[in-house]
């Protein structure tokens, strides 16, 4: 079988149902045979192991360790989902001090062990403060850290295939950008259903404003149908993130990037953007939306600084002024 890359990747989290979904997507797409699973859980994580290696993939070797010394001493990417789940009735901000620290943690990590690692994905809940703590800690550069965001624009653009009968992918530009959480902001003047525009669909604003609660409401609603959190889709999302920072295909749909942009206003935070991932990192551009759009990301944007500001007082990270001492590239 011939794989994309040679070079270790990282699972952090494999022992739950996104981290061994990631580890059986990774090979069947065929990114790298070389892929180390990491979890404190150990029977969890060696349920895993056996299953991965009962698949049969050729060519892979599958490591797994719940010392984290090993895990990531040669890396040279990661993707973590190594925090703790959202249960019926959390807001992905509910997880918001334990999953920091654990993002602390998971930095510091890297930048022990690994400070040469080439790409990193942070999937755990809430991904925006979460990426951003573990960016801090690590030491790495901005381009060379993402969160999940694309889940929330693949939810979008689900509502609207089925709103007007389509195949999903004749869906086109229905992104969400700024955080990963309740207050995200659902753009729709980018949107073309089959090529054509969706101002000429004629959606009511009562049907928008119900898919646009759809897409918001998509992580709740999954458990709420299946008793647990997503962990297909967070899975295969993230793994096509990692693919394309290895030199895969690239990575297009809405990525959380840190962004310190003055001209923007949006300054010291990550957030979802309109986002290329490549082998060179992540790169972003303004977005482009109506005035109430660019207002409902500012509003997105103010949230997510509240968030940053709490576990600043919380002690896990430092005041943003003293945040290059920790990590001289930002």
């Amino acid at each position: 079988m011939a794989y994309l890359s040679n070079e270790k990747l990282v699972i952090v989290g494999a022992g739950g149902m996104i981290g061994s979904n990631m580890v059986q997507s990774v090979l069947m797409l065929g990114l790298t045979p070389n892929v180390c699973l990491y979890d404190i859980f150990e029977p969890g994580l060696h349920g895993v192991a056996d299953e991965i290696a009962q698949c049969g993939f050729p060519g892979a070797n599958i490591t797994w360790t719940t010392n984290p010394e090993e895990a990531f001493t040669g890396a040279k990417y990661i993707i973590s989902s190594g925090g703790a789940p959202r249960k019926e009735g959390m807001t992905r901000e509910d997880l918001l001090k334990g999953n920091c620290k654990i993002a602390a943690e998971f930095g510091d990590f890297i930048k022990k062990y690994c400070p040469d690692v080439k790409h990193v994905v942070v999937i755990f809940n809430p991904a925006d403060v979460t990426a951003l703590t573990a960016l801090i800690h690590s030491g790495l550069k901005p381009n060379q850290l993402t969160s999940l965001a694309a889940l929330d624009s693949t939810r979008l653009q689900q509502a609207l295939a089925l709103e007007f009968g389509v195949q999903q992918d004749k869906v086109t530009g229905a992104h969400t950008y700024g955080g990963h959480g309740e207050q995200m902001a659902v753009f729709a003047s980018q949107v073309k259903v089959d090529g054509k525009p969706l101002c000429e669909m004629g959606l009511s604003d009562e049907k928008w404003e119900d898919i646009k609660h759809r897409t918001v409401q998509g992580g709740s609603n999954i458990i709420k149908l299946r008793g647990r959190s997503s962990f297909q889709s967070p899975a295969y999302n993230a793994v096509k993130m990692i693919e394309a920072a290895m030199g895969g295909e690239k990575f297009t749909l809405p990525a959380g990037c840190y962004v310190n942009h003055d001209a923007l206003g949006f300054k010291n935070v990550m957030m979802a953007m309109p986002t290329t991932i490549d082998a060179t990192g992540v790169h972003f551009v303004e977005p482009k939306g109506t005035a109430d759009e660019l207002a409902s990301l500012q509003k997105s944007y103010e949230h997510l600084c509240k968030m940053r500001d709490e576990i600043v007082e919380l002690g896990i990270i430092p005041p943003v002024a003293e945040w290059k001492e920790m990590n001289p590239n930002l």
